[in-house]
């Protein structure tokens, strides 16, 4: 390890960054120095700029993973050298704004009854009627549902935070079953042993796999049904400091795009078009319409 990439450990350490981050950041600061082939404290903020044009124009990366990378360069000249750059000189992509994909009740209840195997069953509902991230899902424990307070309990999810989120009987009764045929002794959904979990990459396998069986044609990820928990929740009357709440979200201003994607709030207007007084459509002449086209 390098004097500077120990530098850098013991700076995420200290603030205690999640290990996820650490792995990217220490990644990203190794394409950095790569790309020029150079050490990362000999270069400055037009080397900043270029690497990040490479990964816009050559590399074609999504703008949250750019935003990632400059993240991670600017932690570095900022936090790890301690130099005194400006915010400019670490030039952040504008981000899409786009909404995610919500499915119907009718389509998750399809993917649900489209899984490959009970314990792949288990994790969709979870996944549902909980709202939790893969990450909080693989982590999760047997001991962590708690059915006497009907609540699970979530260690440390995003941000390093703690919090409960409801059980649902329907989802009780399924991780009941689902322990009597498998008998998971340590984490919920254990990997190749009881010592370590499945990998998010298996549930996104089995969500993927029960989307294409119920001929679902709309990009759905695991994420999804973390979207779709908190627009459904929206639908029938959730405010939104208590999705904030549920989906572990820091600022209330992150749960406002539900707002975006709930029907009811969609429909709440009458639209002025049902207002107006029209003729019925029967009535105009063919050529007429033939012509305004």
């Amino acid at each position: 390890m390098t004097h500077l990439r120990k530098m850098m450990l013991e700076e995420l350490q200290r603030r205690n960054y999640a290990q996820s981050t650490v792995d990217a950041y220490v990644h990203a600061l190794r394409e950095f120095a790569g790309y020029f082939n150079r050490p990362p404290d000999e270069l400055g903020p037009d080397h900043i700029r270029q690497f990040q044009l490479h990964l816009i124009r050559d590399r074609k990366l999504a703008v949250n993973t750019v935003k990632q990378r400059m993240a991670a360069i600017q932690f570095f000249f900022l936090k790890t050298l301690k130099r005194a750059y400006l915010k400019e000189d670490f030039p952040y992509p504008k981000t899409p704004r786009r909404l995610p994909d919500v499915l119907s009740q009718e389509e998750v209840a399809r993917i649900i009854d489209s899984a490959a195997n009970l314990s792949h069953r288990a994790m969709l509902m979870t996944l549902y009627s909980t709202g939790l991230r893969r990450a909080e899902l693989v982590s999760l424990k047997v001991e962590d549902i708690d059915s006497p307070r009907m609540v699970i309990h979530v260690h440390q999810g995003k941000g390093n935070k703690d919090r409960d989120v409801p059980l649902s009987p329907k989802l009780l009764e399924t991780l009941r079953e689902y322990w009597r045929q498998l008998k998971p002794k340590g984490y919920l959904f254990p990997g190749r042993n009881d010592n370590e979990h499945l990998t998010t990459k298996a549930v996104w396998h089995a969500c993927h796999g029960a989307v294409q069986r119920a001929g679902i044609q709309k990009k759905i990820s695991p994420h999804s049904l973390r979207h779709s928990y908190a627009t459904h929740l929206m639908e029938s009357g959730a405010d939104l400091r208590t999705i904030q709440l549920l989906l572990g979200h820091a600022d209330i201003k992150h749960p406002l795009v539900y707002l975006h994607l709930s029907r009811r709030h969609l429909h709440a207007a009458t639209n002025p078009l049902d207002t107006l007084t029209v003729s019925d459509v029967a009535s105009v002449p063919v050529s007429r319409r033939k012509t305004e086209r």
